[in-house]
């Protein structure tokens, strides 16, 4: 069925306004249903304050609902339109560190890798303890002026680099590094880093990876990443203790497998 609102066809071959398909009138009359339910709860609200219980809240104006909903949806628009353009901004320091634009620092990685350059106030703007490093004698007295993250590799230390700079990661890039730049953010301070792995982790929790992430959970004290790795193991525990991954996780953490077995127990007792 042809239709006024989401047809491509030129405006002089469009057919007449009051056709629409179903799919443009559900979502009208869902958008009218959340107005009007926004309405109701705002006349409710106000016949609270107003201690007036008794009086019921008037019939929302349909005409009025609908140019409510306008309004709210071009005030998204403008709000995404201008968060693209603060996206595209800020695309600038990232242009900056993949050209290589006045960097003033070398950062070496663990191994023996190619240092990468950076800039300065970039570091130290992303991260109390980089900020630190960069102002200890040891960083000012260098004559290459560098400074070493000990803890990643080439590779890891771009990912996180390149995360300072733009504030998001590819999945591809955390799936392959999100344990090391987990704890890489729980060391220098990095909290965004941290949520952002933390999302990632809770996303693609599964029984071949949970052990894992409640390791990296408890090493970096991350109680809301930790209790729901737990409470899936639990309700996964007999998957869980067959895999071949849990033998190698007892020895490891032998504290974590306690509180897994504990709670797994006090779980089936119920």
């Amino acid at each position: 069925m042809d239709c006024c609102v989401c047809t491509t066809m030129p405006l002089i071959l469009r057919p007449p306004r009051n056709t629409i398909c179903g799919a443009c009138y559900e979502g009208a009359r869902n958008m009218i249903n959340m107005m009007n339910n926004l309405q109701s709860e705002k006349a409710k609200a106000k016949a609270i304050t107003n201690n007036t219980n008794t009086s019921q809240p008037s019939k929302p104006n349909t005409s009025k609902t609908i140019d409510d909903c306008i309004r709210w949806c071009s005030e998204f628009i403008d709000m995404f339109n201008q968060q693209k353009e603060d996206l595209a901004f800020m695309r600038g320091f990232v242009i900056a560190f993949k050209e290589q634009i006045h960097t003033d620092i070398l950062v070496n990685p663990g191994t023996n890798g190619p240092p990468i350059p950076a800039h300065k106030f970039v570091l130290a703007t992303r991260s109390e303890m980089l900020k630190n490093m960069l102002e200890c004698d040891d960083c000012n007295s260098s004559p290459n002026n560098t400074i070493t993250i000990p803890d990643l590799n080439h590779e890891e230390l771009e990912s996180l680099l390149e995360f300072l700079y733009s504030g998001t990661l590819t999945t591809e890039t955390l799936e392959k590094h999100v344990y090391t730049l987990s704890r890489a953010a729980d060391k220098y301070i990095i909290p965004h880093l941290l949520k952002h792995c933390e999302r990632h982790l809770l996303s693609s929790l599964n029984i071949s990876n949970a052990l894992e992430t409640l390791d990296i959970a408890d090493s970096c004290s991350n109680h809301n990443l930790k209790e729901t790795t737990l409470n899936f193991l639990v309700k996964n525990f007999e998957h869980v203790v067959s895999s071949t991954k849990f033998e190698a996780f007892v020895h490891r953490n032998p504290h974590l497998t306690v509180q897994l077995v504990t709670r797994a127990f006090a779980n089936s007792a119920k």
